[in-house]
Order: structure tokens, then C-alpha cells, then sequence
């Protein structure tokens, strides 16, 4: 919403990869930081020769484990440290994905993050409440397919609305 303060979520598009009891974590998807695929290769190590791929833009995820990095996926595949999101997207951190996309035979559809976003039980619920944050149902082709830019304004027409006319006051009846 307009009126969030926090900088790390102020005009994000952030996907719930997982919700519980134990709290929430999920992926800020619209982000583009000063990072590289090409460059993250080289960080760990894994040659990378596609040069489409290599100059595909690494997320901010969001601001915890900002060292680190995660992959989100399509198709869900078999990988050493997923968690399944739905029957067909996942959420990887192990770095057998890495050596698969660097080789041609990753996920069809990714997006990688550094970090990511977590709610501790509760959180979420009462930001959400307290009109911290719209919901809307995921969409593959706006997470994959829609530039970093366009995903917001994606997001926001499927529930019929313009950002720019979203008021940053909430009001209760």
C-alpha cells in the first residue's frame, strides 16, 4: 500500500512462498538490484556461457539472509533444497540449480533473489489488518514473463485499481 513505511517493502510486489503457524517468509519479485546472474555466477564459483542469462538481473529479495541466494522456479523439478510453493513453482537454495541453469537444463522460468522477506506468527496478518498490504492471487506469467517494472501495476489491474489512485490513510467502518 501506499502508505507503507518500511523502505525495504515501500512499492514491492512481495509472493507469500509460505505461510503457517510459525510465521510467513515470501519474495520481494519486483526489485532489480546492481547484480548480475553473471556476476552471482562468479561469486560462487559455477561458469556460466549463456550470455542471455548472464545479464539477467538478481532481486532484492528482502532483508533477511541477504547473502544469500534464492531461486524461484518453474517447473517445480527435483532439487536438493526446494520448497514447493504450488504443484508447479518452488523455491530453491541449493546450489545444484545454479550448476543446472549455468549447464542449459535449469527451470524454464526463474527469477533469483539475494535475501528474503519473513513475518514471525502473526505479523503478517496484523500489517495486512492494519492496511499494510494488498493481496492478490500469484500469477506465473506476471512473476516470469513481465518486467521487474510492469509487475506492480500487473498485480494492481487484477484487482481492478490504479497505484496511483490508492489513498496512504486506511479508514474502518
Amino acid at each position: 500500500m501506499p502508505g507503507m513505511a518500511d523502505p525495504y517493502f515501500s512499492k514491492t510486489l512481495t509472493l507469500i512462498c509460505e505461510h503457517s503457524e510459525r510465521g510467513a517468509i515470501g519474495l520481494v519479485i519486483n526489485k532489480p538490484i546492481d547484480v548480475t546472474l553473471g556476476s552471482l555466477f562468479e561469486q560462487v564459483n559455477i561458469e556460466l556461457h549463456d550470455e542471455a542469462l548472464r545479464m539477467e538481473p538478481v532481486h532484492f529479495g528482502g532483508p533477511v539472509m541477504v547473502d544469500r541466494g534464492f531461486v524461484l522456479h518453474q517447473p517445480l523439478g527435483e532439487w536438493s533444497s526446494t520448497l514447493k510453493i504450488d504443484d508447479d513453482t518452488g523455491l530453491t537454495t541449493s546450489k545444484d540449480i545454479l550448476e543446472a541453469m549455468a549447464g542449459g537444463e535449469g527451470p524454464s522460468r526463474t527469477l533469483v533473489t539475494l535475501g528474503y522477506a519473513g513475518w514471525a506468527p502473526g505479523q503478517l496478518e496484523d500489517e495486512i489488518k492494519r492496511n499494510g498490504w494488498l493481496t492478490v492471487e500469484a500469477k506465473a506469467a506476471m512473476m516470469f514473463d513481465l518486467p521487474a517494472a510492469a509487475r506492480v501495476t500487473a498485480a494492481m489491474a487484477l484487482l481492478g485499481l490504479n497505484y496511483g489512485n490508492l489513498s496512504d490513510t486506511a479508514g474502518h467502518a
